[in-house]
């Protein structure tokens, strides 16, 4: 039938007539129906105002995907550098190949981003990376693993609606795309077969490029969970891998040869290109999944709790496991029934491997570190897998689960009726009824001020001075700043920013969410952290200059409802003067500072 069933085979021992087409269409229409109305329900306060609101549990990344959609907009419609964004972080700037930037998705999404606006774009993109991953996985399930579509349904379904999946939906639009993983997961499996070896192999290397600008981490996790799997699945079947190995080998060959004849200059530019980094600002074992998160909920699951939730899970954005109690004990089960086929072990074996990596280097249990050591500490530091936040490979797990749960759904499905098929369809219920997702939350995010949507900004800053709010954008302050920049299509330059890059450039190269400390984002930030008002030196003022020189300050203005505002507004009546009251916000005009020369 198919021409891997050797590797991946069918799972039911007595195949079923093949349904008639019309009715396997529909039986999918309605999958697909099914799937967009629940990623409809789960971002569905944020399509109610999607300017006027931001994600309650993620708001920072939130702000940074409207603002890497905006790039895009900018570089389908102002014809901007796709890999490198001069408009924040002035006067370095970011590299936007070494940042999530979305590129597949920003740019189709740009006339979208550019009529509607960034905030449409965002809550589109999670809504499509949803529907998109599940219905990815149906069509491969469907089409090539399993016979019955209600097997490849609830497959679908898991994958694309797990609680690791939902969880990144706040905010994480490029987690939530992983509608390309399916087919690059089934191109890799067909490359055994004679024949294919460039046709497959092209495939497979194009389905790569698109992977590397959607997401490189999920790029990554595919290709860690498949070396394992076929590492196990050798170390089962050595005599079956060795016939298939010259095939593989050939089409892997092209594939790297494709992928890498098309991306050597955006990854050369990626991890030498300016604003390059390496590592990460926290170390491996910082965030990492708790083993008793394997049989919690999650707190957007309909049984989660979202008090008990976070004494397992590093962030709202991380609930990579949380199968819950029935769920984990339904995996195990599928993997009992399918342990009998290789193809299955191996794959159970993969997404194994991949969850104690994502332990970190000691196991962690109800938010305890246990002092047990675990592998991953052999690897922590090896390049490119510095790169990685560890609790992600769990997304692994959870992915190998739903397919694992879809095999075992379609086996026994064929079994007889009896008290163990009845029981699995019970357990299955029981398994995925609380796992159903609930809305994510929202809340309301402060208007833009008239000083901006009324234009009134474009009297103070030229188009080689930026506009610098206050507080300063970072990765946790600040991040009006950023959102008022998306809303304005980016049409202004800005200081700092939320993105990653070099510490402390050229000397510590250690990737940093924030832009290299200066004298002034320093001051800024103590006083909005803890309100207290510096007491200013004339030496104090040389710097704050310096600073508003270095970034090419045109004006300066305080976002309004700011944490320790008036203690902010003083500071910068201190340093500044008196403000302008001008669309609503206090301004300082400091376009009287000299400019520095362009490098």
């Amino acid at each position: 039938m198919r021409a891997v069933d050797e590797v991946v085979p069918r799972l039911a021992p007595d195949k079923e007539t093949p349904a008639p087409a019309g009715p396997r269409r529909r039986a999918g229409l309605w999958a697909l129906l099914s799937y967009a109305a629940l990623a409809v329900l789960v971002m569905l306060r944020l399509w109610i105002d999607p300017d006027g609101r931001v994600l309650a549990s993620n708001d920072d990344d939130h702000g940074v995907f409207m603002y890497f959609l905006a790039h895009g907009e900018r570089v389908l419609f102002h014809g901007a550098n796709p890999f490198f964004d001069s408009r924040m972080n002035v006067p370095d700037g970011v590299n936007m190949m070494a940042n999530t930037s979305v590129l597949a998705i920003s740019l189709p999404f740009a006339p979208i981003t550019h009529f509607l606006g960034p905030g449409v774009s965002v809550v589109l993109a999670l809504t499509c990376g949803l529907f998109g991953t599940a219905a990815a996985w149906y069509w491969v399930l469907s089409r090539h693993l399993v016979e019955r579509r209600v097997a490849a349904w609830i497959g679908g379904l898991w994958c694309g609606f797990a609680p690791a999946m939902v969880s990144h939906a706040n905010g994480h639009v490029n987690f939530v795309s992983q509608f390309v993983t399916p087919f690059i997961v089934w191109q890799v499996l067909r490359l055994r077969e004679p024949g294919r070896a460039v046709r497959g192999g092209v495939s497979l290397g194009l389905l790569i490029v698109l992977q590397v600008f959607v997401n490189e981490e999920t790029l990554l996790f595919t290709a860690l969970t498949l070396g394992a799997f076929v590492v196990a699945y050798a170390a089962m079947a050595p005599a079956r891998a060795r016939s298939d190995a010259r095939h593989f080998l050939a089409g892997l060959g092209v594939a790297a040869s494709t992928a890498i004849a098309v991306l050597a200059y955006p990854l050369y530019y990626q991890f030498r290109g300016p604003g390059w980094y390496q590592g990460q600002p926290f170390l491996p074992d910082k965030y990492v999944t708790d083993l008793l998160s394997l049989g919690a909920f999650a707190r957007q699951s309909l049984a989660g709790n979202a008090a008990l939730t976070r004494h397992l899970s590093v962030s709202a954005t991380e609930d990579n496991t949380f199968f819950g109690p029935a769920g984990l004990v339904m995996i195990v089960v599928s993997a009992v029934v399918l342990w009998r086929h290789v193809a299955a072990r191996a794959a159970a074996i993969a997404g194994l491997v991949l969850l104690v990596v994502s332990m970190g280097t000691r196991l962690r249990a109800a938010g305890h570190d246990t002092g047990i050591p675990l592998p991953f500490g052999l690897v922590s530091h090896v390049p490119i897998i510095d790169l990685v936040s560890v609790t992600r490979f769990a997304m692994v797990t959870a992915t190998v689960a739903g397919v694992l749960v879809a095999l075992a759904t379609d086996r026994a499905l064929a079994w007889p009726a009896s008290a163990r098929r009845r029981w699995f369809q019970v357990g299955l219920v029981l398994a995925l009824v609380p796992l159903a997702p609930k809305p994510l939350p929202v809340v309301a995010a402060d208007p833009l001020p008239a000083f901006l949507t009324q234009g009134a900004w474009r009297q103070y800053v030229p188009a080689d001075r930026t506009l610098v709010t206050v507080p300063l954008p970072e990765v946790t302050t600040g991040r009006a700043g950023i959102r008022w920049a998306a809303l304005s299509g980016l049409e202004y330059r800005s200081p700092r920013g939320y993105f990653m890059g070099p510490v402390n450039p050229p000397a510590d190269r250690t990737g940093s969410w924030n832009a290299p400390r200066r004298f002034t984002s320093d001051l800024l930030w103590q006083v909005r952290e803890y309100g207290l008002r510096p007491v200013l030196t004339d030496s104090d003022r040389v710097k704050i200059t310096g600073d508003l020189i270095f970034w090419r300050a045109a004006v300066v203005v305080l976002v309004p409802n700011s944490r320790n505002g008036p203690a902010l507004r003083d500071t910068l009546v201190d340093m500044l003067g008196r403000p302008q009251l001008i669309g609503g916000v206090d301004v300082w005009d400091v376009r009287y500072l000299p400019v520095p020369p362009a490098e």
